[in-house]
């Protein structure tokens, strides 16, 4: 290097620190963009979308709750990448320092991947539209125009989704501007996914983060373990834990029965008591009372020859409670 350039340099840092820069926090500057995507960094976050796809979708098509996982999700991407990179120092390869910035790229390229599972309706409306829901809902029933039908395609949902996801996008600025930024509202979610990725890379964190990684290994090999032998007992839909009768026979017929699933019991951890309690009494009042009077009701109120599964039988009148108990949730929040 010249001595002209080394003076530049010179009187660049002398004016850093006289503007209050110091050389500790020129060091804690985030280093730019290009250099936080990464390719381990995609593959992970598509591994974890993945595996989170997989659950939402599960605890969707069956509850319809889906919890919060951005902080899961960035503890996910902290072992995923840490376990990368010391196999390869073990095997004596040099790779790039792991940063809080690209532990947040992974994280939320996992959330985006789920999210978009979720609010594109692959667990509600998306995948009814084809012809066989048409069927099975009734091909005589009013209002079921076989013209509304919409075939499951590569295209037309890549086209939709794209719509659906940047509509989201566009609207998160200006409530971003004005929830954060103006009213300086607190990001529950958010606040504390940057405070877990915040503590795993400062050295006062490194305990905690092995702790956490820890605990997240123990609780994983107990749920696939117990996974593993409640497999050997599944002999069919109706076998094995998958619907243990807790509370009699009279019960498990209607569906009141314990499943012995590690996920629900996670995803009941994460959501708050009131959810929990909520999704208990509608189930008390809807299995447990409302769905029962009705059926016993089998020949006044509908046909008996007509099946359960028929709009015009008992599954139409718990679609109709259902979809008025939904459509007055929002109206009460406005």
């Amino acid at each position: 290097m010249s001595s002209q350039g080394a003076n530049i340099l010179t009187e660049r840092e002398e004016s850093m620190v006289t503007h209050g820069q110091s050389g500790d926090e020129l060091s804690k500057r985030p280093p730019p963009w290009k250099s936080q995507i990464t390719v381990r960094g995609v593959i992970a976050s598509l591994a974890i979308g993945i595996i989170y796809s997989i659950i939402v979708m599960k605890l969707n098509l069956t509850t319809g709750l889906v919890p919060n996982l951005n902080v899961s999700a960035a503890l996910l991407a902290f072992v995923f990448i840490k376990s990368w990179t010391k196999l390869l120092h073990k095997a004596g390869i040099v790779s790039a320092p792991f940063t809080r910035q690209e532990n947040t790229i992974i994280q939320t390229c996992a959330v985006a991947c789920y999210s978009i599972a979720v609010g594109g309706g692959f667990g509600s409306y998306l995948l009814g539209l084809n012809r066989k829901t048409y069927e099975q809902a009734g091909v005589n029933t009013p209002g079921n125009n076989p013209n509304s039908t919409k075939e499951p395609g590569i295209g037309w949902m890549t086209s939709f989704l794209f719509v659906s996801s940047f509509v989201g996008l566009l609207a998160l600025v200006p409530l971003r501007k004005i929830m954060i930024i103006d009213y300086k509202l607190t990001y529950p979610s958010g606040t504390a996914t940057a405070v877990l990725i915040n503590g795993f890379h400062t050295p006062k964190g490194d305990n905690m983060a092995k702790q956490q990684v820890s605990g997240f290994l123990r609780f994983f090999s107990f749920s696939f373990l117990w996974a593993f032998f409640q497999w050997f007992y599944s002999g069919g839909d109706q076998c094995g834990f998958s619907q243990f009768p807790t509370f009699g026979l009279k019960a498990w017929k209607n569906t009141f029965y314990f499943d012995f699933s590690m996920t629900y019991i996670g995803a009941g951890m994460i959501c708050s008591h009131l959810v929990n309690l909520s999704l208990l009494l509608g189930a008390v009042l809807s299995w447990g009372i409302m769905w029962p009077l009705i059926k016993g009701l089998k020949g006044e109120w509908f046909p008996q020859t007509l099946p359960e599964s028929s709009m015009k039988s008992l599954n139409g009148y718990k679609v109709k409670t259902i979809m008025a108990s939904i459509t007055c949730c929002p109206k009460s929040h406005l």
